[in-house]
């Protein structure tokens, strides 16, 4: 029966347990990924928001007389 790890070429030491720091990448690789990803969908969102329109001095709401 053939190894399929190294019918696909990854050396069976790169799978191997390595002391934990494999593992721990294995963790902290996909999460990352996600706050990155997440962190960016957030950039684009607040770039594209329209600035805040400024409160009116009116305690109705409605807008401002010059005269």
């Amino acid at each position: 029966m053939v190894n399929p790890t190294t019918a696909i070429g990854i050396p069976a030491a790169v799978l191997a347990h390595q002391g934990g720091w494999d593992e721990i990448l294995l963790v902290v690789v996909p999460i990352a990924l996600v706050l990155g990803l997440l962190a960016l969908a957030r950039r684009r969102v607040t770039r594209h928001e329209p600035a805040p329109a400024e409160p009116s001095s009116r305690p109705d709401g409605g807008p401002v007389s010059s005269a």
